[in-house]
This record gives structure tokens, sequence and C-alpha cells, in this order.
């Protein structure tokens, strides 16, 4: 069994069991969050949401918090002596997904 679901602005696959990368949640490492937006379901019984699935929900344990791959933004324009360099790192939470309940 799968669902799709959406937190930070984003729409995930997600199975029981799996470790995924979402946008950074304010909860400590060790709690349960639970996700609501709960877009579609599959597996045996498939059940599509419009947008949401009634009464679905997705629960996950957070495993961690951490800072993504640093990203570079370069801007310059040519024959301008105009450079600007800057750095990113995006935060994410790290969560393991326990339970799809449908």
């Amino acid at each position: 069994m799968y669902a799709i679901i959406e937190t930070g602005g984003k729409q995930l696959k997600v199975e029981e069991g799996q470790a995924v990368s979402v946008e950074k949640l304010d909860v400590e490492p060790g709690e349960t969050v639970t996700f609501d937006k709960v877009l579609f379901v599959g597996g045996d019984n498939v059940k599509v949401g419009n947008p949401h699935v009634d009464g679905a929900n997705v629960t996950a344990k957070v495993a961690e918090h951490g800072k993504g791959d640093k990203i570079v933004v370069f801007k310059m324009k040519r024959r301008k002596n105009y450079r600007r360099k800057q750095g990113h790192r995006q935060p994410f939470t790290k969560v393991t997904i326990d339970k799809i309940n449908a």
C-alpha cells in the first residue's frame, strides 16, 4: 500500500517503513507527526481524493533535522563588473512512515 501526501507545498509518494525528507517541520526528533492531506491511496483498493481523501491520514516518526547540500547562486552581468556569489542550504526533516490509515 502506498499514498501520495502533500506537505511543504510538495507532493510525495510514500510507503510504510520508508524514510523521506520533507520541508522542515516544527517537531522534535522522536515525536510522531500526522499528515492529513492525503491525495491518493493505492494498493488493493484505490482511493482518489477530490482534492483530499476523506478520513485518510499518514502517521510518521521524526528521525532527525538537517540541512541539504549547498547550492551556489551566482549572478553576473558581463562587462559591468557586477558579480554576486551566494550559497544556500535548505533545512529539512527526515521522517519514517509508520502507518497509512485509509
